[in-house]
Protein backbone atom coordinates (compact mmCIF):
# COMPACT_ATOMS: atom_id res chain seq x y z
CA UNK A 1 0.00 0.00 0.00
CA UNK A 2 2.66 2.32 0.63
CA UNK A 3 4.75 1.91 -2.59
CA UNK A 4 0.98 2.80 -4.05
CA UNK A 5 0.60 5.86 -2.15
CA UNK A 6 4.18 6.52 -2.63
CA UNK A 7 4.05 6.22 -6.61
CA UNK A 8 0.87 8.62 -6.54
CA UNK A 9 2.43 11.19 -4.62
CA UNK A 10 5.05 10.98 -7.25
CA UNK A 11 3.08 11.40 -10.03
CA UNK A 12 1.12 14.33 -7.90
CA UNK A 13 4.36 16.22 -7.14
CA UNK A 14 5.28 16.10 -10.96
CA UNK A 15 2.01 17.33 -11.46
CA UNK A 16 2.49 20.12 -9.27
CA UNK A 17 5.90 21.33 -10.64
CA UNK A 18 4.69 21.52 -13.75
CA UNK A 19 1.42 23.17 -13.50
CA UNK A 20 2.66 25.87 -10.64
CA UNK A 21 6.61 25.28 -10.88
CA UNK A 22 6.21 24.67 -7.21
CA UNK A 23 5.04 21.84 -4.37
CA UNK A 24 7.78 19.11 -5.42
CA UNK A 25 9.76 19.55 -2.46
CA UNK A 26 6.97 20.69 0.06
CA UNK A 27 5.08 17.33 -1.03
CA UNK A 28 8.61 14.90 -1.09
CA UNK A 29 9.74 15.44 1.95
CA UNK A 30 6.39 15.12 3.81
CA UNK A 31 5.73 11.90 1.83
CA UNK A 32 9.22 10.78 2.68
CA UNK A 33 8.52 11.24 6.14
CA UNK A 34 4.76 10.28 6.86
CA UNK A 35 4.06 7.81 3.57
CA UNK A 36 7.55 5.96 3.58
CA UNK A 37 8.66 6.64 6.76
CA UNK A 38 12.26 8.36 6.08
CA UNK A 39 13.94 10.81 8.97
CA UNK A 40 13.09 14.47 7.65
CA UNK A 41 17.00 15.07 6.89
CA UNK A 42 17.24 11.86 4.90
CA UNK A 43 13.88 12.75 3.35
CA UNK A 44 15.59 16.37 2.16
CA UNK A 45 18.39 14.57 0.37
CA UNK A 46 15.93 12.22 -1.58
CA UNK A 47 13.82 15.42 -2.20
CA UNK A 48 16.74 17.26 -3.74
CA UNK A 49 17.19 14.04 -6.23
CA UNK A 50 13.57 13.81 -7.49
CA UNK A 51 12.79 17.25 -7.76
CA UNK A 52 15.85 17.81 -9.61
CA UNK A 53 15.54 15.07 -12.10
CA UNK A 54 11.88 16.29 -12.81
CA UNK A 55 12.36 19.67 -12.85
CA UNK A 56 15.18 18.97 -15.76
CA UNK A 57 12.31 17.49 -17.74
CA UNK A 58 9.83 20.30 -17.11
CA UNK A 59 12.02 23.33 -17.62
CA UNK A 60 13.28 21.72 -20.92
CA UNK A 61 9.64 21.40 -22.34
CA UNK A 62 9.27 25.05 -20.80
CA UNK A 63 12.54 25.91 -22.85
CA UNK A 64 10.66 24.72 -26.18
CA UNK A 65 8.00 26.33 -25.24
CA UNK A 66 9.85 29.45 -24.87
CA UNK A 67 8.44 30.52 -21.44
CA UNK A 68 12.13 30.21 -19.86
CA UNK A 69 13.78 34.02 -19.28
CA UNK A 70 17.54 32.93 -19.21
CA UNK A 71 18.53 36.47 -18.34
CA UNK A 72 16.67 36.41 -15.26
CA UNK A 73 17.88 32.89 -14.91
CA UNK A 74 21.27 34.37 -14.84
CA UNK A 75 20.40 37.19 -12.22
CA UNK A 76 18.55 34.83 -9.76
CA UNK A 77 20.02 31.44 -10.51
CA UNK A 78 24.04 31.85 -10.22
CA UNK A 79 23.35 33.73 -6.71
CA UNK A 80 20.63 30.91 -5.65
CA UNK A 81 23.49 28.46 -6.29
CA UNK A 82 26.11 30.13 -4.53
CA UNK A 83 23.65 30.28 -1.75
CA UNK A 84 22.62 26.70 -1.56
CA UNK A 85 26.75 26.22 -1.03
CA UNK A 86 26.84 28.05 1.97
CA UNK A 87 23.94 26.58 3.36
CA UNK A 88 25.19 23.14 3.14
CA UNK A 89 28.84 23.39 3.74
CA UNK A 90 29.24 25.69 6.22
CA UNK A 91 25.62 26.74 7.79
CA UNK A 92 24.20 22.81 7.93
CA UNK A 93 27.26 21.31 9.62
CA UNK A 94 27.47 23.67 12.16
CA UNK A 95 23.77 23.46 13.58
CA UNK A 96 23.46 21.50 16.66
CA UNK A 97 20.49 18.18 16.66
CA UNK A 98 19.01 20.08 19.46
CA UNK A 99 18.21 23.92 18.81
CA UNK A 100 16.72 24.22 21.74
CA UNK A 101 16.02 22.98 25.15
CA UNK A 102 14.18 23.24 28.34
CA UNK A 103 12.96 21.16 31.04
CA UNK A 104 9.54 21.30 29.16
CA UNK A 105 10.22 21.33 25.39
CA UNK A 106 12.60 19.79 23.22
CA UNK A 107 13.17 21.04 19.88
CA UNK A 108 14.56 19.11 17.41
CA UNK A 109 16.97 20.31 14.67
CA UNK A 110 13.91 18.15 12.07
CA UNK A 111 11.10 19.61 13.54
CA UNK A 112 12.55 23.10 13.40
CA UNK A 113 12.88 22.59 9.62
CA UNK A 114 10.11 21.12 8.85
CA UNK A 115 8.23 24.02 11.05
CA UNK A 116 10.21 26.76 9.39
CA UNK A 117 9.09 25.25 6.16
CA UNK A 118 5.56 25.70 7.17
CA UNK A 119 5.60 29.50 7.92
CA UNK A 120 7.44 30.23 4.64
CA UNK A 121 4.98 28.21 3.07
CA UNK A 122 2.39 30.36 4.66
CA UNK A 123 4.09 33.74 3.56
CA UNK A 124 4.56 33.26 0.05
CA UNK A 125 0.61 31.66 -0.12
CA UNK A 126 -0.73 34.77 1.53
CA UNK A 127 1.70 36.91 -0.69
CA UNK A 128 0.23 35.46 -3.87
CA UNK A 129 -3.34 35.21 -2.95
CA UNK A 130 -3.31 38.83 -2.09
CA UNK A 131 -4.42 41.15 -5.26
CA UNK A 132 -1.23 42.70 -6.48
CA UNK A 133 -0.07 45.16 -9.45
CA UNK A 134 2.43 42.96 -11.36
CA UNK A 135 6.09 44.28 -11.93
CA UNK A 136 7.89 46.37 -14.45
CA UNK A 137 10.33 43.45 -17.16
CA UNK A 138 13.46 43.44 -15.78
CA UNK A 139 15.54 45.17 -18.30
CA UNK A 140 19.12 45.66 -18.35
CA UNK A 141 19.44 49.21 -17.16
CA UNK A 142 17.66 48.25 -13.71
CA UNK A 143 20.65 47.79 -11.44
CA UNK A 144 18.68 48.46 -8.05
CA UNK A 145 16.04 45.68 -9.44
CA UNK A 146 18.83 43.23 -10.57
CA UNK A 147 21.15 43.70 -7.29
CA UNK A 148 17.73 42.96 -5.50
CA UNK A 149 17.12 40.04 -7.62
CA UNK A 150 20.77 38.45 -6.90
CA UNK A 151 19.97 38.40 -3.16
CA UNK A 152 17.06 37.15 -3.09
CA UNK A 153 18.32 34.30 -4.97
CA UNK A 154 21.26 33.81 -2.31
CA UNK A 155 18.71 34.14 0.02
CA UNK A 156 16.57 31.22 -1.54
CA UNK A 157 19.63 29.16 -2.16
CA UNK A 158 20.47 29.42 1.69
CA UNK A 159 16.74 28.48 2.44
CA UNK A 160 16.72 25.77 -0.15
CA UNK A 161 20.09 24.35 0.66
CA UNK A 162 19.43 24.37 4.84
CA UNK A 163 15.68 22.69 4.21
CA UNK A 164 16.53 20.64 1.07
CA UNK A 165 13.72 21.89 -0.80
CA UNK A 166 13.59 22.97 -4.61
CA UNK A 167 12.63 26.82 -3.23
CA UNK A 168 9.81 26.97 -5.97
CA UNK A 169 7.51 28.39 -3.72
CA UNK A 170 9.81 31.06 -3.17
CA UNK A 171 11.43 31.22 -6.59
CA UNK A 172 7.69 32.01 -8.53
CA UNK A 173 6.92 35.04 -6.28
CA UNK A 174 10.56 36.22 -6.50
CA UNK A 175 10.37 36.11 -10.38
CA UNK A 176 6.50 37.41 -10.25
CA UNK A 177 7.32 40.33 -8.05
CA UNK A 178 10.56 41.30 -8.55
CA UNK A 179 11.70 40.54 -12.20
CA UNK A 180 8.22 41.28 -13.52
CA UNK A 181 7.50 37.82 -15.06
CA UNK A 182 4.08 37.00 -16.21
CA UNK A 183 2.73 33.91 -14.25
CA UNK A 184 4.14 31.35 -16.67
CA UNK A 185 7.00 32.55 -17.26
CA UNK A 186 7.92 33.09 -13.85
CA UNK A 187 6.88 29.05 -13.56
CA UNK A 188 9.25 27.93 -16.57
CA UNK A 189 11.89 29.81 -15.20
CA UNK A 190 11.38 28.44 -12.02
CA UNK A 191 11.73 25.14 -13.24
CA UNK A 192 15.37 25.76 -14.77
CA UNK A 193 16.54 27.30 -11.32
CA UNK A 194 14.92 24.64 -9.27
CA UNK A 195 16.67 21.99 -11.65
CA UNK A 196 20.03 23.73 -10.88
CA UNK A 197 19.36 24.08 -6.76
CA UNK A 198 18.24 20.64 -6.46
CA UNK A 199 20.70 18.89 -8.28
CA UNK A 200 23.72 20.83 -6.90
CA UNK A 201 22.31 20.34 -3.15
CA UNK A 202 21.98 16.84 -3.98
CA UNK A 203 25.43 16.17 -5.02
CA UNK A 204 26.53 18.48 -2.10
CA UNK A 205 24.60 15.69 0.24
CA UNK A 206 24.16 12.43 -0.66
CA UNK A 207 27.59 10.92 0.24
CA UNK A 208 26.80 11.45 4.00
CA UNK A 209 23.76 9.10 3.57
CA UNK A 210 22.20 5.77 3.08
CA UNK A 211 19.94 6.07 -0.14
CA UNK A 212 17.45 3.39 -1.60
CA UNK A 213 18.01 4.00 -4.77
CA UNK A 214 15.93 1.95 -6.28
CA UNK A 215 13.31 3.36 -4.51
CA UNK A 216 14.49 6.89 -5.56
CA UNK A 217 14.52 5.94 -9.40
CA UNK A 218 10.97 4.85 -8.79
CA UNK A 219 10.04 7.45 -7.14
CA UNK A 220 11.66 10.36 -9.86
CA UNK A 221 10.19 8.59 -12.92
CA UNK A 222 6.92 8.41 -11.58
CA UNK A 223 7.80 12.67 -10.81
CA UNK A 224 9.14 12.73 -14.25
CA UNK A 225 6.01 11.34 -15.81
CA UNK A 226 3.86 13.81 -13.84
CA UNK A 227 5.66 17.29 -14.80
CA UNK A 228 4.93 16.47 -18.29
CA UNK A 229 1.81 15.93 -18.01
CA UNK A 230 1.64 18.97 -15.68
CA UNK A 231 3.37 21.49 -17.98
CA UNK A 232 1.09 20.70 -20.83
CA UNK A 233 -1.91 21.40 -18.70
CA UNK A 234 -0.38 24.22 -17.57
CA UNK A 235 -0.37 25.87 -21.37
CA UNK A 236 -4.32 25.36 -21.25
CA UNK A 237 -4.90 27.63 -18.03
CA UNK A 238 -4.89 31.49 -17.56
CA UNK A 239 -1.98 32.79 -15.61
CA UNK A 240 -4.62 34.47 -13.67
CA UNK A 241 -5.90 31.18 -12.36
CA UNK A 242 -2.50 29.41 -12.30
CA UNK A 243 -1.77 32.10 -9.44
CA UNK A 244 -4.51 31.43 -7.11
CA UNK A 245 -3.98 27.48 -7.66
CA UNK A 246 -0.30 27.95 -6.82
CA UNK A 247 -1.09 30.12 -3.46
CA UNK A 248 -4.19 27.77 -2.52
CA UNK A 249 -2.51 24.95 -2.81
CA UNK A 250 0.95 25.95 -1.00
CA UNK A 251 -1.36 27.45 1.96
CA UNK A 252 -3.03 23.97 2.18
CA UNK A 253 0.38 22.04 2.65
CA UNK A 254 1.42 24.67 5.20
CA UNK A 255 -1.08 23.85 7.14
CA UNK A 256 -0.78 20.11 7.11
CA UNK A 257 2.65 20.17 7.70
CA UNK A 258 2.31 22.47 11.07
CA UNK A 259 -0.68 20.18 12.33
CA UNK A 260 1.50 17.27 11.74
CA UNK A 261 4.29 18.52 13.84
CA UNK A 262 2.04 19.67 16.88
CA UNK A 263 -1.07 17.31 17.07
CA UNK A 264 0.53 13.85 15.64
Amino acid sequence: MNEFTAFAASLAIGLSLGLIGAGGSILTIPVFVYVLKKDPLTSGVYSMFVVGVSSMAGSIQSMLNKLVDFKTTLAFGIPSVVGVVIARKLIFPSIPDQLFFTEWLILPKQVAFMLCLSALMFLAAFRMLRPVVSGTQLASSDHPVITLLMLRGLLVGVITGLLGIGGGFLIVPALYFWAGLEVKQAIGTALLIITTNSLFSFLTSYSSTDLDWVLLGKFSLGAVAGIVIGTKLSAKISGDWLKKIFGGFILVVSVYVAYKQFFL
